[in-house]
Formats: structure tokens, sequence, C-alpha cells
């Protein structure tokens, strides 16, 4: 192999590997690796019944806080 072609590909892997490194320092500064949640909920809901269940929880807790914003919004 040539020289050139031996330093483009030390140049090349150098910035992927700098690419990479700022990818992994800007997901950590933003919180994007902070979503434990997300974890034990795979765990806990792994079952299809389960998924169903946690389906209909989120639907419940969306429809309560719809109600409690219009009764927020109407005087009394």
């Amino acid at each position: 192999m040539d020289a050139w072609v031996i330093g483009m590909m030390i140049f090349i892997s150098t910035l992927l590997g700098a690419f990479g490194l700022f990818a992994l320092i800007w997901g950590l500064k933003t919180g994007q690796f902070e979503d434990t949640g997300k974890f034990l909920d795979g765990a806990r809901f792994d079952g299809e019944e389960e998924l169903k269940d946690a389906v209909m929880m989120e639907k419940k807790k969306k429809e309560l806080e719809e109600r409690r914003k219009d009764r927020r919004v109407m005087p009394n």
C-alpha cells in the first residue's frame, strides 16, 4: 500500500472517532441516556396483556388530565 492510502485511512478513522465522541458527549449533556423508566417498563410490561393494560392506563391518565383542564377553564 502506498503511504497516502494509509494516511487517508488514518485520517478517516480519526474523523469518524471524533464524530462518535462528539455524539456521545452531546447525548450525555442533553440527557439522552437518562430514561430509566423505559428500561423498567420494558421489563415490567413485556407480555401482550400487560402492554394493553399499560395503554389503557395511559389513556385514562390523559382523560383525567383533560377533565381537570376543562374544569379549570370553565368559570364557576
